[in-house]
């Protein structure tokens, strides 16, 4: 017996013994079929594998929603077992196995490169149920323990450009800049559509705003490097830009921000520690609300969903409090009135009304066939329904008024 097989038989035996019913994969293949019994408290597990630590602002902001987690289900510290700074490689697979082995009934991982190792783990565990943060294969591999998961933070996005375009109109009420001077940089780290989607939403808020705002994409191919980052915001700033945003987990950028006294709006976490002259907000995922109600579904024995996606309506995003030294007077007034519109649905972030592709509406592109034509299935009622298909962020087209450059 190999001792791979080993842990598997090990696992079932301490399921077996210790919960009030099994948890196995049904033979449809298909997620409404899990069959499964709710755990006793004290046997209840999770694992956690996080790409960082809680030195960079993602996975700070993950480990925030375990806590809360932990609160909500009234978890102890020995029935989380968390696994910090795991590649992006089979590091992620030995992790998970490991975690496995431990009796853990739910295990989580935090990042896009994570998920082959999760779904090579998850067909060999099919006891336990695996949940995996900005994936989108869970639906395509037929394993009914594999899930994906991401808050909508493109409407968190849209919000903390609202903010920046009113921080812009305000340096041109006041002289600092002209209306034409109203150009942006980003700090990205991939070229992925998680990447173009949080940016795309970012910049449809400024310009809902201040509509002759531009924007310069730069990216740093690394979700987690401060020295890159801050080149890389020192870069834009360089060549004009008068306000930065980021989708890169570091304080790098905002840190660059701060030394040349330019407004920027961060990710994650509340920027103001290290850069409370210049930092306005941040957009922000509150992990906690899946978390909470992943773990409550495993441990009663209940349905994971395939895919989930929640926004503002489930309190799964956010911005972090306005800085006043920083924001332009009225912001907090009205942030709060688009949240409401995006809550009622009154606002739709992704309204095909408000841009354009190559010049032409994005309508007008999926209905002249060719490379467009895969988007029909995401675009009607007059908007892109971004994470409503899938949990994964589907946008990536790249829309008249933004620039990618590569470093």
């Amino acid at each position: 017996m190999t001792k791979k097989s080993l842990k598997k038989l090990l696992v079932v035996a301490f399921v077996a013994l210790f919960t009030t019913g099994a948890i196995f994969a049904s033979g449809s293949q298909e997620a409404d079929t899990q069959e499964s019994g709710a755990q006793e408290a004290s046997v209840f597990k999770v694992g956690v594998i996080y790409v960082g630590d809680e030195n960079e602002g993602y996975t700070e902001a993950h480990m925030k929603g375990i806590e809360e987690m932990k609160s909500v289900l009234g978890l102890s510290d020995s029935q989380v077992i968390e696994k910090a700074n795991i590649p992006e490689s089979e590091a992620c697979y030995d992790a998970a196995v490991d975690l496995a082995s431990q009796g853990c009934s739910l295990i989580i991982a935090n990042s896009f490169g994570h998920e082959d190792y999760m779904l090579q783990a998850a067909k060999e565990y099919p006891e336990v149920q695996f949940c995996h943060a900005t994936g989108y294969q869970a639906g395509l591999s037929g394993l009914s323990n594999m899930h994906n998961f991401m808050p909508a933070v493109y409407q968190s996005r849209y919000v903390a450009g609202v903010a920046a375009g009113l921080k812009l109109n305000d340096m041109i009420a006041n002289g600092t800049i002209t209306a034409e001077d109203c150009k942006m940089g980003y700090v990205g780290a991939y070229p992925y559509a998680e990447v173009v989607s949080g940016y795309t939403s970012f910049y449809l808020g400024v310009k809902s705003v201040c509509p002759t705002a531009t924007m310069v994409v730069r990216y740093t191919n690394s979700w987690a490097d401060m020295t890159l980052e801050k080149e890389t915001a020192d870069a834009l700033i360089a060549e004009g830009c008068v306000l930065i945003s980021q989708h890169a987990d570091t304080t790098g950028a905002p840190t660059a921000c701060e030394a040349k006294n330019i407004p920027m709006v961060g990710y994650n976490v509340d920027m103001t520690t290290v850069a409370p002259n210049s930092a306005i907000t941040s957009a922000a995922l509150n992990w906690g609300a899946y978390y909470a109600y992943a773990a409550k579904l495993v441990k009663d024995g209940e349905t994971v969903p395939v895919d989930w996606s929640k926004g503002y309506t489930d309190d799964a995003v956010y911005i972090t409090p306005i800085n006043t030294n920083v924001a332009a007077a009225g912001t907090q007034e009205r942030v709060d009135e688009v949240i409401a519109a995006i809550k009622s649905g009154d606002l739709n972030v992704f309204n095909t009304s408000t841009f354009t592709v190559n010049g032409e509406k994005i309508e007008d592109l999926i209905a002249a066939g060719g490379d467009f034509e895969k988007y029909g299935q995401y675009v009607s009622d007059g908007y892109f329904h971004e994470q409503e298909i899938g949990s994964a962020p589907a946008f990536d087209l790249r829309i008249d008024g933004i620039t990618e450059l590569t470093n």
